[in-house]
């Protein structure tokens, strides 16, 4: 190649663009036995929540049944998912964690 050809190279875009992955939304679901408070540590421990934001989280649960804590990629919400569902059973605590496709 010659300095001439090296200044007219042209990038093409790439055809194979990256696909997102689909996100998924944990929820937290409203019980009549696991404590507000526990809740609340939950809300920071997975999610990093301060402690308005757990507070607040934890309220929509108690009143509307349940509330998005994130939304995050397949395998990191079941991993978060399993988390709280095994320190709430090991809590002694019925709390109920789900995740659905965003």
């Amino acid at each position: 190649m010659t300095e001439k050809d090296l200044e007219t190279v042209i990038l093409t875009k790439d055809e194979s663009e990256l696909n997102v992955p689909p996100m998924y939304k944990i929820l937290l679901l409203n019980d009549d036995f696991t404590p507000m408070d526990f809740v609340v540590e939950v809300l920071r421990m997975f999610f990093s929540m301060d402690q308005e934001q757990a507070t607040q989280i934890m309220l929509k649960i108690h009143t509307e049944g349940s509330a998005v804590c994130g939304v995050y990629p397949c395998d990191i919400a079941s991993t978060k998912v399993n988390q709280v569902i095994e320190f709430a059973r090991s809590n002694q605590h019925p709390l109920r964690c789900v995740m659905e496709e965003n």
